[in-house]
């Protein structure tokens, strides 16, 4: 019997989530036979403000069209009469935004701009009642407003009724992608929600089981072995970033590992960065060839761009998108700004399809390999903050 999941998503950008969910149930990248064989994966809708990222995940996800995915604020997409617009669900995927929540910056949680709106997200969830969900954030939301924020969150994305019942058993865990083989040290907390008409059956969402790092059957992948890889031919974003001579003359002086702060005391004291009050760590940081990279970012200025370990120079969007383990045939729209922050914001492919590869055998009764989620939700709190849907 073929279980068909038809798939919607806010916050889609690029498609590196909706991606994963394909590949987890494709034997052409790895998925599991017997799975690939019981499960498919129907796109539904997507939902994202950026216009370029329309038109990567329609150029790149099976299914997606000029009808089925929207350039629009997900405040406007999910009112109820929006919602009703759009088509039936089986799941939802949202990576809401994660600028209130990162460590980096003011972390105002849902005292931000941003901060509230996961709440778009529980309006679909109100509204198409699907039978599963997987939410994306920064690792920092779990500390934003004092622990409070993801408290909140975790509340609303349950659903509970006036009885205290939940609809929807969830699963937070803290992923450390790296873990799972993608060649970039990047942690995110993920929130796999299971309807409880399905919980009651007997279906339950457990963590999948890291397969890569010290004493695991394989060691992490690099961002030498990432970035070595053939170029297959007609392969596109390989443009590299002209740099002045004077940023080539002070990458010379930063080695694997360095950023311009650790480096200085070697450089001329005209290559220094003068910075008052911060040293950023990622600032003209160079990559290290026989480890993961860093966090691959979609923003900041001179110096934020990630750089090669034995090059005085930036890496390319493509090579920043196989971080994010994007396929080489991956191709983005927009200028060459507005590709960086679309893989610099993106879920890592690999990543999504280890999570939803566990998610669908979980869904039709296949074992898996398994570790006990390392987020207890906290009970909510009297003081928990409110938060409101604009639109």
């Amino acid at each position: 019997m073929m279980n068909t999941y038809r798939l919607g998503e806010f916050f889609s950008g690029p498609g590196g989530m909706a991606l994963g969910a394909h590949f987890s149930v494709d034997p052409n990248h790895g998925a599991d036979p017997e799975l690939a064989s019981r499960v498919q994966i129907k796109h539904a809708w997507g939902v994202d403000l950026d216009a370029d990222s329309v038109s990567t995940y329609i150029a790149n996800i099976p299914g997606a069209t000029k009808k089925s995915v929207h350039a629009q604020d997900a405040r406007v997409m999910s009112s109820p009469e929006k919602l009703n617009q759009l088509g039936e669900i089986d799941g939802f995927a949202f990576g809401f935004p994660c600028n209130d929540f990162s460590l980096v910056g003011e972390h105002k949680g849902l005292t931000g701009q941003y901060g509230g709106l996961y709440l778009t997200g529980l309006e679909v969830l109100k509204v198409k009642r699907p039978k599963w969900f997987v939410a994306e954030n920064v690792s920092g939301i779990r500390s934003a407003n004092a622990g409070e924020a993801f408290t909140q969150i975790l509340e609303g994305l349950s659903m509970t009724d006036a009885n205290g019942q939940p609809e929807y058993v969830l699963t937070p865990h803290l992923y450390k992608f790296e873990e799972y083989g993608v060649p970039q040290k990047r942690h995110r907390v993920i929130v796999v929600g299971i309807h409880r008409s399905l919980a009651d059956q007997g279906v339950n969402f457990a963590v999948p089981a890291p397969t890569h790092g010290p004493g695991r059957a394989q060691n992490y992948v690099s961002a030498g072995h990432a970035l070595g890889k053939v170029v297959p031919p007609g392969t596109t974003h390989l443009e590299e970033t002209k740099q002045s001579p004077r940023v080539v003359s002070r990458l010379s002086y930063i080695k694997p590992g360095e950023n311009a702060f650790t480096a200085a005391d070697k450089m001329p004291a005209d290559l220094r960065l003068n910075v008052r009050g911060a040293t950023i760590s990622q600032i003209y940081r160079k990559l290290k060839f026989d480890e993961p990279s860093y966090t691959v970012t979609g923003s900041g200025g001179g110096g934020t761009h990630m750089y090669h370990w034995a090059q005085n120079r930036a890496l390319t969007n493509r090579e920043r998108a196989r971080l994010q383990t994007f396929p080489d045939n991956f191709t983005f729209q927009g200028n060459r700004e507005s590709i960086r922050k679309q893989i610099g914001m993106a879920v890592p492919v690999q990543g999504a399809q280890v999570i939803f590869s566990a998610l669908f055998k979980s869904l039709i009764g296949l074992s898996y390999p398994y570790v006990y989620p390392n987020i207890q939700p906290d009970k909510p709190k009297s003081s928990v903050l409110k938060s409101r849907l604009g639109r």
